[in-house]
């Protein structure tokens, strides 16, 4: 227990009103009413009503009325409170606090406080509750009664729960890869406007196949009270990239599926996860094992894994998530390690994830900070070469993450255990990481995952705080759909990353000559090897070459706006699949970046953009997942935007009434330029400020790209110092990136 425990039944009471369920994202008025019990509030005593770390219900303001998220306080004896919202005033999780002290008088017992969230006396349309599901989601009242400020949690929390509201889009979801003849489903469902799936569902699609599908129906009805509808059993019997189509009855596609790339035969097959996420127990919502529940059943994850912050992981904690683990692993349908997330402070090394292959292992904690019972504290690694250390021999592997805190690599890093980096998150996108490996020579793959504190692994929408970005998926090229076909991609840095789209991506090292492929790094030491002809994405080899062929093949889930071509830190092409005759009257207009690596690192993109001797004949967002962020055309010529980066990138397509005419002038506080129009072409137009790539870049598009696959080749001239680490990141047209692993190839 974080607070004191003295005597909390004579502390008070607390009530909300109304109750029961509420949709998610939705203004509500909510009155709470703190009854003081038999100590009263002594002068100078206060109460904190609290609220989760990950909630992201709208903030309290005092000051305007008649605007969102108004919030009242008074006291029903007439004592002068004093009133302070912060976003942290409390113990972890329960950090943004709604501080009231009384400060001119006291409360006797029956006495009361009385907080109007979102009251609506004077025309404010309510408070905007959380934006994301959860059953018990509590207005957590606790206690300073005899003004020490050491308060007192109530017995029993005021609570309501938050649900989906109704869909808004839907989502059809398959496996990207399979051999012709085997099995696979058809995952669908509809999702609210904040990304949460719906119950809701009430509607009938047509099913349509650009191939042959044994066991596909004409049709698929989704019920009410139903969060998803599952087709099991079918199978294509030739090969080629197979799409379905969910189609209304209007005959308009409500949906097009991922790609489902089917082979006469594979060695490895793709398996989508999301290999980090907490829960209610650490700092995220809802339970443990509401988090594999919808890994496995909402989301339509392969692989999923629980990533508590070790510092707030209790003995207890540790022994239920082994527990959860061993309960939902099942092989060929959902793969889970037990696993937790090595917290340490930045100076100390940072975040890292730790994948164990099998329950029961020690949990080597970087300290105690929120686990008060100490009699294993001489287990903690409280820096990140400690942690290292402590994991030898371990059958285990290790990822570097950036969140609140960021993995400096280069102070600490194990090629043994630490094989991979994690460049995206619901934190942001962090390519700098990767950077950081390549300049200390490290050969670690690419890895994306969410971090989700929402309860919503694999499908990990970012609601409306400081989480900017859409959680993201790892793809792990596995020859078997197992702990130990997962751990063996995992180790072999056999995957890829996304942004959180599903796409089929296939890297190969074609060589002139044959080349020593290592069983393992050979730098760890003597390992095995054979000579091969070509490589894929994860692979180390030893070349004579002084070129090679890098292939990349790529069938994405939405048209492909670039690929680039990477040799390290170095990009050798940008290709583009459309020529510069296809250009058309669409623009482009994005902004992105981060302020630095650590935890203040949103930059704030607010600002609008200008027409003259123009218009705006349509216009769409890219990444704007945040719908209390405001995206709104208030003339013909004239946009107005509130927007923030975190390392990734969000911004705008503006099809224009003339393609040629007039000037565009976009203000910001960071980027202010007058472009003409017919300026805008093929190569972007960069105006960066600062920051890490904090910029704005401009562009022009064909009006509509049908370009969804690519197959291209590249020589590709290696050099002869050091590792030559091909790789590629796509950029889809509706804002997601994918990374391949490097392959390395030394001479």
């Amino acid at each position: 227990m974080p607070h004191s425990t003295y005597l909390p039944e004579k502390m008070g009471s607390a009530e909300v009103s109304p109750t029961g369920a509420f949709e998610a994202g939705s203004y509500q008025e909510f009155t709470l009413t703190y009854t003081a019990g038999y100590f009263g509030i002594d002068d100078t005593g206060s109460i904190k009503v609290v609220h989760r770390f990950a909630s992201d219900m709208g903030r309290p303001q005092f000051t305007d009325p008649t605007a969102p998220n108004y919030t009242t306080v008074e006291a029903s004896n007439g004592a002068v409170l004093h009133v302070e919202y912060d976003m942290k005033r409390n113990i972890r999780p329960w950090d943004k606090t709604l501080y009231i002290k009384v400060v001119r008088g006291f409360l006797r017992e029956g006495d009361q406080i009385i907080v109007r969230f979102g009251d609506r006396r004077e025309g404010s349309p309510g408070i905007r509750i959380q934006t994301f599901c959860e059953a018990t989601f509590e207005f957590r009242v606790i206690v300073d009664a005899i003004a020490t400020y050491n308060y007192v949690e109530l017995p029993k929390q005021p609570e309501i729960a938050i649900i989906p509201g109704p869909p808004v889009r839907w989502k059809a979801i398959m496996p990207t890869g399979r051999v012709a003849g085997a099995p696979f489903r058809l995952s669908m469902k509809g999702e609210d406007g904040w990304g949460n799936p719906s119950d809701q569902c009430d509607h009938t699609f047509q099913l349509r196949a650009n191939m042959a599908v044994e066991g596909l129906p004409d049709a698929v009805s989704f019920k009410k009270g139903e969060f998803s509808a599952v087709i099991d059993g079918l199978s294509v019997a030739e090969t080629g990239d197979l799409i379905i189509e969910l189609v209304g009855d209007d005959g308009e596609v409500a949906c097009r599926s991922n790609p489902l790339r089917v082979s006469a035969a594979a060695e490895l097959l793709p398996y989508w996860g999301d290999l980090h996420g907490q829960s209610e127990e650490t700092i995220g919502t809802n339970s443990a094992r509401d988090f594999y529940n919808f890994g496995r059943d909402k989301a339509f994850l392969d692989v999923c894994v629980h990533q508590g912050n070790d510092f707030q992981i209790t003995t207890a904690f540790w022994e239920w998530l082994n527990e959860l683990s061993a309960e939902f692993n099942e092989d060929g349908r959902f793969t889970v390690f037990p696993g937790w997330e090595w917290s340490g402070n930045t100076g100390l090394g940072g975040d890292r994830n730790v994948l164990h292959m099998h329950e029961g292992r020690q949990i080597h904690r970087s300290s105690h900070a929120l686990v008060d019972d100490l009699s294993d504290v001489d287990t903690d690694s409280n820096s990140a070469a400690d942690l290292f250390e402590d994991l030898k021999g371990e059958d285990c592997t290790v990822f570097a993450h950036i969140g609140g805190r960021y993995a400096d690599i280069k102070m600490a890093h194990d090629d043994r255990i630490e094989r991979s980096v994690e460049v995206h998150s619901a934190w942001g996108t962090f390519e700098w990481l990767i950077h950081d490996a390549f300049e200390q020579g490290y050969r670690v793959g690419i890895l994306s995952n969410s971090d989700g504190h929402k309860g919503r692994p694999g499908a990990s929408h970012p609601g409306a705080t400081k989480f900017g970005s859409y959680g993201g998926l790892s793809c792990m090229l596995a020859p078997e759909h197992s702990r130990a076909g997962i751990m063996e991609a995992l180790r072999k840095r056999h995957h890829y990353g996304t942004t959180g789209c599903r796409m089929v991506l296939n890297t190969r090292a074609i060589f002139d000559n044959p080349a020593e492929r290592f069983a393992e790094d050979p730098n760890l030491g003597e390992t095995t090897s054979e000579m091969v002809a070509e490589a894929m994405m994860g692979d180390i080899l030893k070349s004579g070459d002084g070129e090679v062929t890098f292939r990349v093949d790529a069938h994405a889930s939405s048209p492909i706006e670039r690929i680039d071509i990477r040799n390290g830190l170095e990009t050798v092409e940008v290709f583009r699949p459309y020529a510069e005759a296809d250009l058309g009257r669409r623009i482009r207009v994005l902004w992105e970046g981060s302020e630095y690596r650590g935890r203040g690192r949103e930059t704030i993109w607010d600002g609008h953009a200008e027409l003259d001797g123009n218009g705006f004949e349509r216009l769409a967002p890219i990444n704007r997942y945040n719908l209390d962020k405001r995206f709104e055309q208030t003339g013909p010529g004239r946009l107005e935007w509130t927007a923030l980066t975190t390392g990734g990138f969000g911004g705008f397509d503006a099809w224009l009434e003339d393609p040629q005419a007039g000037t565009l002038k976009i203000d910001t506080d960071l980027v202010t330029e007058e472009i003409a129009i017919a300026d805008i072409g093929y190569d972007e137009m960069i105006f960066a400020n600062g920051g890490i790539d904090r910029r704005i870049r401009i562009f022009r598009l064909p009006d509509e790209n049908p370009h969804t696959t690519a197959t291209i080749e590249r020589r590709m001239t290696l050099k002869d110092d050091g590792d030559n680490a091909l790789y590629v990141r796509i950029t889809q047209e509706d804002g997601h990136f994918i990374w391949s692993s490097p392959i390395y190839i030394f001479r």
